[in-house]
């Protein structure tokens, strides 16, 4: 178990956490990537109550992402068990600042200590939030302040400030919050307000996932360090394979995949790394070098697979069922997502917003038209024809990047993604490439189709 731990109070607040007294003290524990432990244990952060807070959590400003748990899940007494379960833990909505969460404790208690916890392999896993309290009974009180009102003007406390994120690692992993008063009680309060930030905006998934929030009294404080019979982290039994050059190099973990490691070693790591050396070669940029290393997890979970910079998840209920069939497809796309690389743009202050529609279509177009053009996976059909439309992504955004590309300018998908990568996407693009609008491209395309597929119709095919 790896931590990085800071122990921060009034005279020493300048690099991760701050503290609006000087007896409030900020605890931090982060269980980097591969070294998980089941209940959330740290050296010095407290381990997860095994009870929840009692109290009500509301939303007072911003939206809740759909694929979030619910705010039930901040204070349900369980942690999630896998590193990307959005059901088990509470998600502002993508592509928003964040938002402000009130906890209502139901009466004035003494607060010992607030602890909190999250857990996602990429940048949805640091916590970057400020702490409010309140007794209620101020005059002014204001119990819902929303973005742009300031709650230290509205009978709220400021009793710290968090952001758990480094220059130093990698941001996914486990990580835990300890707020405490190293002279006693944090104070008597009713209301806690956590005024939550995005921990990036390189793009729409910057909330952290919020697996629980533990507030404790005099008599409840948790003791530091991870519990007998359970601290150790989950087995990993990677099998680490590289280019003939010795390049490139891929970690293959399978150690929660059942009879799925022949497959890998004999048919998915071949072909990864036959495929990943030219993906680098067919997405340059100027100065840009593409990660020389990665790591592709086999896990459970629902869903095909996703990235998060330089690791790639492949969900196994669905690998398994498609290992002869569109497995090593799918995980072609992934690798196209990890050359991509959208956040590296250092010398652009003001990075442009990659439209996501782009982002995953580029990705299928390299696997549909690169890697297996013979499958014709992302043909379109009549049935799927009235539903075409140049942003439609994955395998209908492929098509038309294709289309245009084999009739305006054979270099485009490469130009479009440097363009992205270095946060200066613009649709004036299209525009300077080929002469006409998107929109313009668009209607083109999609008359295309239609003789395309009335032909096909008339000839029997």
């Amino acid at each position: 178990m790896k931590d990085r731990l800071f122990c921060v109070a009034f005279t020493g607040l300048l690099a991760l956490a701050t503290a609006a007294r000087a007896e409030i003290t900020v605890l931090i524990g982060h269980n980097e990537n591969g070294a998980p432990t089941p209940s959330f244990d740290f050296r010095r952060v407290p381990h997860p109550a095994k009870t929840g807070t009692m109290g009500k959590f509301t939303i007072v400003d911003g939206k809740m992402d759909d694929a979030s748990g619910g705010l039930g899940k901040l204070n349900d007494g369980r942690m999630p068990t896998e590193e990307d379960q959005p059901d088990e833990n509470f998600f502002f909505n993508a592509d928003t600042p964040g938002g402000r969460l009130r906890l209502d404790l139901n009466q004035v208690k003494t607060i010992k200590q607030i602890n909190t916890y999250s857990w996602h392999p990429g940048t949805r896993g640091p916590q970057v939030y400020k702490l409010y309290a309140a007794t209620g009974a101020a005059a002014g009180f204001n119990a819902a302040p929303k973005h742009g009102t300031d709650p230290a003007a509205c009978g709220w406390t400021m009793i710290a400030s968090v952001d758990t994120r480094s220059k130093d690692s990698e941001p996914g992993g486990q990580y835990g919050v300890s707020i405490s008063d190293s002279a006693g009680a944090v104070g008597d309060y009713r209301y806690l307000l956590f005024d939550c930030s995005a921990t990036e905006t390189d793009d729409g998934f910057g909330n952290t996932f919020y697996s629980e929030i533990s507030v404790l009294g005099p008599e409840e404080v948790a003791p530091a360090g991870a519990p007998s019979g359970d601290a150790n982290p989950v087995e990993s039994k990677p099998y680490v394979a590289r280019t003939p050059d010795g390049k490139y190099e891929i970690t293959f973990d399978t150690s929660r995949a059942t009879n799925m490691a022949e497959w890998t070693t004999n048919k998915l790591a071949p072909a990864l790394l036959e495929w990943y050396p030219k993906i680098v070669a067919y997405l340059p940029g100027d100065g840009y070098e593409a990660p020389k290393q990665f790591r592709v997890i086999l896990r459970p979970g629902n869903g095909v697979a996703d990235t998060s910079g330089n690791r790639v998840n492949a969900y196994v209920p669905w690998m398994k069922r498609e290992m002869n069939g569109e497995a090593i497809g799918s995980l072609v796309h992934e690798c196209v997502h990890v050359v991509q690389h959208y956040d590296s743009h250092p010398q652009n202050p003001h990075p442009a917003r990659n439209p996501g529609y782009l982002v995953e279509g580029i990705a299928d177009y390299y696997r549909w038209f690169k890697f297996e053009p013979q499958s014709k996976g992302a043909e379109i059909s009549k049935r799927g024809l009235a539903r075409a439309n140049y942003d439609r992504s994955y395998r209908v955004t492929a098509n038309f990047l294709n289309w245009v590309s084999e009739k305006y300018d054979q270099d485009l998908v490469p130009q479009l993604n440097a363009a992205m990568r270095e946060g200066n996407y613009s649709t004036n693009l299209w525009t300077k490439n080929t002469g006409k609008t998107i929109q313009e491209l668009n209607a083109e395309w999609k008359d295309a189709l239609k003789k395309k597929v009335e032909g096909s119709a008339a000839g029997g095919g």
